[in-house]
């Protein structure tokens, strides 16, 4: 049975003090939560401080992006050991924010994870569609466009190394949530990518979050759908209170 995951991305908010004060509130919410794998994505400039403020506890850090050279010429970039060395354990690759606003294509996704996986980082990689894409019912023309160039190049060992996060960018931030039913098809379509590309075993134990405007009032029939193994969440995760209701779903 595939261990569900709740994992939230604070994109661009919390200073140093924030995140102590949030963690100092969250953790008594979900120190009995041992239903499901807690990750917190925080900024690069508060990834010690949440690494220390989640010591011994449940819940492990991620960042929410990598470069995919280890050292170098690379103003502005941080390099998988610098993640692994202030202790996180996974990052976010190929988020939706990271390719619309940032460019990232599917090959730059590519070398991400496989530079995440050299270090033994667990990569979350976000894929999914536009609005205009869903509305002309290409969704799935991209996600398996998105899903073939993105691990293009892995071996089915590296493969059951990865947690997957479909993101329909319709939903993001915008309040629209896609329903557990559109949820639930989507994620069994890329399960079935998997088992095309990877075999039945890594098919079978990919764990697939959703991630689109997940809130308290949403997860429980978001989870309640077969191949939904867990949630990406966005604003929700920044309030103790909020995101300790998703946990304990």
């Amino acid at each position: 049975m595939r261990r569900p995951i709740i994992a939230g991305n604070w994109k661009m908010y919390k200073t140093a003090r924030e995140t102590v004060e949030f963690f100092e509130q969250f953790k008594p919410l979900v120190k009995i939560s041992h239903h499901c794998d807690i990750v917190i994505a925080a900024p690069f400039t508060v990834l010690v401080d949440a690494v220390k403020a989640a010591e011994g506890s449940n819940i492990a850090i991620a960042a929410q992006d990598l470069f995919w050279e280890a050292e170098g010429a690379y103003t502005g970039e941080i390099s998988p050991l610098m993640l692994v060395d202030v202790g996180c354990r996974y990052t976010l690759v190929g988020h939706s924010e990271r390719r619309q606003l940032f460019g990232e294509t599917n090959q730059n996704v590519n070398k991400k994870i496989k530079a995440a996986l050299s270090v033994n980082l667990t990569p979350i990689v976000c894929i999914g569609e536009m609005l205009e894409e869903r509305e002309a019912n290409q969704t799935q023309k991209v996600i398996q466009t998105q899903f073939l160039e993105g691990f293009a190049g892995l071996t089915a060992q590296a493969f059951s190394r990865i947690i997957l996060a479909y993101e329909p960018v319709w939903a993001i931030g915008t309040g629209r949530t896609a329903t557990p039913e559109i949820a639930g098809e989507v994620h069994e379509y890329i399960r079935g990518l998997a088992d095309a590309s990877f075999g039945q075993p890594g098919a079978r134990n990919l764990r697939i979050l959703y991630g689109g405007s997940v809130k308290p009032d949403n997860i429980k029939g978001l989870m309640a759908q077969a191949h939904v193994d867990g949630a990406l969440v966005g604003g929700a995760s920044l309030n103790a209170d909020s995101f300790g209701s998703i946990v304990n779903f």
